[in-house]
């Protein structure tokens, strides 16, 4: 059973074009990329996929030079299968694999326009990272992540459940039972999280330790790759970053908390490394001044996500965290304590920013952050909607508990801000005493809403 992903619709479009490049489809590994493009090769009438790791001799097609008249008519040869612009897909797969197939992609666009090629590979930025350059202007790229709570209610049957959750607003609100069933299902998404196949084994078995025991082998996957990365990294401080990060999640990310005797320059070129792999997504800070965040962006501050809130919970249980209480917590807590204890309902909202945005670029994640003496403040994230800065506190509970949120809105000259939580959907007005133009406006927004975002504000 295919599951919908968002990446579906943006590849449909970009069949359809009468004119279009290239497609690079880049992500961590196991997100679903090979997937979701031979679930798009079935609106073809042919689909020809040649993956350069398992069958290694169509590299030598390659070599001599990159007449693509030349490569493709040889690789119908070889494959015994007809490529016909306008109705194959030719998809290229584990692509990393053949530098002179990722240079060759430039040239479909110039000599082959009609012919629809799209490509994907595992650590594919590294190989990306070693060229001079791909094909700029020649190519496109899409972005795509594990799947989102609407992808998960999709995938378990809930359409009808999420079309009345996309129908309302702060000023029309969900009944209190279904907003109870989405916080239920928010739950569970927390510990099975988004990749396609715990997804897939929650479907059919319903059973949180089978999804544990996919979420470990894809972690030891991940880790198994970790001597092919280009770097000389040892693997051992690979994985004892990524530990890290799940342990550090949803706080500054700190080289010292890392352990294991490592010099904070090893440690930082590891974490990007496992930035560059996918793995991990910073959240940086920026002052948060004007358009775009990412001018007064500091990347000596930053929070570190798991690409994933199922393998998080994976990574804590395999540093020795104690996973049973935030399991306990995600289980059973009350909706206060589950948002405003432990790093799930942050890392979730930003995961989930990023998941809803276009595909056709790399998002970037921001938070303000101000440590005058005696006055620290902190906004979990800063974003931009409609040509203002929008900021977003992760919090549930009493209104005097967000000042932070409050000196940044004083500071800024903000009116409006987002405060996403397992509230049902709402609204309230704060009036600061300390500045004439006193009243703010916050738009609730809950954490199995984040896709609305949008409609809300």
């Amino acid at each position: 059973m295919y599951c919908k992903r968002i990446i579906d619709t943006y590849l449909k479009e970009w069949a359809e074009r009468p004119i279009h490049k290239p497609v690079l489809l880049r992500g961590a590994r196991q997100v679903g990329k090979s997937t979701a493009i031979r679930h798009l090769g079935e609106n073809f009438k042919s689909f020809v996929e040649i993956n350069f790791e398992r069958n290694p001799e169509y590299k030598e097609l390659f070599k001599d030079n990159l007449d693509i008249k030349r490569i493709v008519s040889q690789m119908e040869a070889l494959s015994g299968r007809s490529i016909t612009p306008g109705k194959t897909l030719l998809f290229f797969d584990e692509i990393q694999f053949c530098q002179e197939a990722i240079m060759s992609l430039r040239f479909f666009k110039e000599e082959l326009p009609q012919l629809h090629v799209i490509a994907a590979g595992s650590l594919l930025e590294f190989a990306l990272s070693e060229l001079p350059t791909f094909g700029t202007g020649r190519i496109h790229s899409m972005f795509m992540y594990p799947m989102s709570f609407d992808e998960f209610l999709i995938a378990i049957g809930e359409e009808k459940l999420m079309a009345l959750r996309n129908d309302c607003s702060y000023k029309n609100p969900l009944p209190s039972p279904l907003h109870a069933k989405l916080v239920g299902l928010l739950r569970s998404y927390m510990l099975v999280g988004g990749m396609p196949e715990v997804v897939a084994k929650w479907v059919e078995a319903k059973d949180y330790l089978q999804c544990q025991e996919l979420q470990d082998d894809i972690i030891l996957g991940y880790e198994d790759d970790f001597p092919k990365y280009k770097s000389r990294v040892n693997p051992a401080l690979l994985r004892t970053t990524l530990r890290s990060v799940a342990m550090q999640c949803s706080k500054k990310f700190s080289y010292s908390e890392v352990g294991g005797g490592y010099r904070g320059e090893e440690i930082k070129k590891a974490l990007n490394l496992l930035i560059l792999a996918g793995l991990c997504i910073p959240v940086v800070k920026t002052s948060a001044n004007g358009i775009p965040l990412g001018s007064e962006a500091d990347d000596s501050f930053r929070k570190i996500l798991l690409l994933d809130c199922g393998l998080m919970m994976r990574l804590v249980n395999m540093s020795g965290g104690n996973v049973t209480e935030l399991t306990n917590t995600i289980l059973t807590g009350d909706e206060i304590e589950l948002v405003n204890k432990g790093p799930m309902g942050e890392l979730i909202a930003g995961l989930e920013m990023i998941k809803y945005k276009t595909p056709n670029l790399r998002h970037e994640l921001y938070y303000w952050q101000r440590a005058a003496k005696n006055s620290m403040a902190e906004v979990d994230y800063v974003s931009e909607h409609n040509m203002h800065i929008l900021p977003i506190e992760v919090k549930a509970g009493i209104r005097g508990g967000m000042k932070s949120l409050w000196i940044f809105m004083r500071e800024k000259k903000l009116s409006l801000a987002l405060r996403c939580s397992l509230e049902n959907f709402g609204e309230f007005n704060y009036v600061d005493g300390l500045d004439e133009d006193s009243e703010r406006e916050v738009k609730i927004c809950p954490l199995y809403a984040m896709s609305q975002i949008s409609s809300i504000v």
